[in-house]
């Protein structure tokens, strides 16, 4: 559980640290440098190369890593406009949409609509104030980002099942291949400067490589739905470290948005295990 934790909040604060380097590297270039320099931990680890690969497996990792890649960018480009805790809550409609898809029970559906009121409360309210309204664009980002998630999911679930561990560096080699061109046209030689090339490595140990390794000690030693339940505290998380760290601020309706989206998907983690453990 405490890894499981400690995986939320170095992805939080790394996420937060990132967007401070909008100013200078945009969305698109603080992107490329994180999936690149955690395509080149990744590759060390696990060395990939050691195993034979055919063209037939291009497909199916190309497939979950350009997903990879495309939710990464549109997940920071949302933050860019609109605050961390709020772009996750969104994102997070991704993921409750697959485990609703793959449930048998009607009653998940009430999980459903919490969340869809959740998700109405971040609208602009007629005689609300402009200022506190969310960029439209930016929640489009997000939810954008959370279809890629939901694919994200089906298609990393067929690539663990077929490769396990070995999808996972040639996945972020697919979304780092995609994304960096994007990057580099938008940043350009501002991406060598040593500075930001320091941050970079910093973004990506925080968002990528201490969580990736933390949640696979985590998936190992908790139970899936418990593991699921304490996943859904990632928008709390996130909120706390967008105050902390960017000093964002969120109305009482964008932090009742969140909790109710929280709510909607420790719900639907619970049901899921609930039907686990009654068909054992």
């Amino acid at each position: 559980m405490l890894a499981l934790v400690s995986s939320l909040i170095s992805l939080a604060i790394g996420t937060s640290f990132a967007k401070s380097l909008f100013p200078a590297l945009g969305p698109e270039g603080t992107t490329a440098y994180r999936l690149v320099f955690a395509t080149v931990m990744l590759m060390a680890v696990f060395r990939p190369w050691r195993r034979r690969w055919t063209w037939a497996d291009a497909l199916p990792l190309g497939l979950y890593g350009v997903t990879l890649g495309i939710m990464n960018l549109l997940f920071y480009s949302a933050i860019k406009t609109i605050p961390f805790g709020v772009a996750i809550a969104i994102e997070f409609t991704g993921p409750l949409a697959v485990a609703v898809w793959t449930s048998k029970k009607a009653s998940d559906w009430l999980w459903v609509a919490m969340a869809a009121l959740g998700l109405g409360l971040l609208l602009p309210l007629p005689g609300a104030d402009a200022a506190a309204a969310l960029d439209p664009r930016g929640m489009a980002f997000a939810l954008a980002a959370g279809v890629c998630w939901a694919l994200y999911i089906v298609f990393g679930h067929r690539v663990a099942k077929r490769y396990g561990s070995m999808a996972t560096p040639l996945g972020m080699l697919a979304a780092a291949l995609v994304v960096a061109p994007i990057g580099i046209a938008h940043a350009g030689s501002t991406l060598l400067d040593p500075q930001w090339l320091a941050a970079g490595l910093a973004v990506a140990l925080l968002s990528s490589a201490v969580p990736y390794a933390l949640e696979m000690f985590a998936l190992k030693h908790l139970p899936q739905n418990t593991f699921s339940i304490l996943l859904s505290l990632e928008p709390a998380v996130g909120a706390l470290a967008g105050w902390w760290v960017l000093a964002e601020n969120l109305t009482l309706f964008q932090g009742l948005a969140i909790a109710m989206v929280m709510a909607a998907s420790m719900g639907t983690a619970w049901s899921a295990g609930r039907s686990n453990s009654g068909s054992a």
